[in-house]
């Protein structure tokens, strides 16, 4: 079956320096005609899973105009441009500026956000050895931002109470909690081996 649509022609209506707004006029798969898509083109992000050594994840609140609210997030920070071919270093910046910590990174996923209309890309990274940064870079000047550090069911409290209400914040905690069911395995490390997949 085909699934590819292919793009007749394609209007910028907007670009700035975090994303670009396009309409695309498309050619549907199977002879069903066209279509219109609006799409953005975002640079992309990433965000980081920071555990300290007292079993507490670290996060931020900080609020957020397009919801309108104030929302509780691990740290995280869009790619500057240039920075996409080198993520991790980005991500460590984030972690510095947000939560004034360092680490060592090790990626669980890669993802995009919101595949039916942007393509924005986000790396979760995972940071182990935190150390606290005694002089870190400062935070942007348009960031408001307050410093959390809880536990599991602390954080799954704040997710069934709304305050914790973006989805990577919400897949890094469920890895957190994953990790914290299989004690054996060190954080990091996958949950399941080829092994254990090829026998279920």
């Amino acid at each position: 079956m085909e699934f590819e649509e292919k793009t007749l022609s394609r209007k910028e209506i907007y670009r700035r320096r975090i994303f670009q707004l396009v309409q695309d006029q498309v050619e549907l798969p199977a002879g069903k005609g066209t279509a219109q898509r609006d799409l953005i083109f975002h640079n992309g992000a990433v965000c980081v899973l920071a555990v300290t050594a007292e079993n507490k994840i670290v996060l931020v609140k900080q609020y957020r105009k397009a919801i309108e609210k104030v929302s509780v997030e691990i740290p995280a920070g869009k790619l500057e441009i240039g920075e996409n071919s080198d993520p991790e270093a980005a991500a460590l910046r984030e972690l510095e500026e947000e939560a004034a910590y360092t680490g060592k990174l090790s990626l669980l996923y890669d993802f995009y956000s919101a595949i039916g209309f942007c393509n924005e890309r986000l790396r979760l990274y995972l940071a182990s050895d935190l150390a606290k940064v005694e002089n870190p870079r400062p935070q942007d000047e348009d960031e408001t931002i307050e410093l959390l550090e809880v536990s599991l069911e602390e954080a799954k409290a704040l997710i069934q109470s709304g305050h914790i209400c973006d989805a990577k914040t919400i897949m890094a905690i469920q890895y957190w909690e994953l990790q914290e069911k299989y004690e054996e395995e060190p954080m990091g490390k996958p949950l399941l081996t080829d092994e254990m997949i090829e026998k279920s």
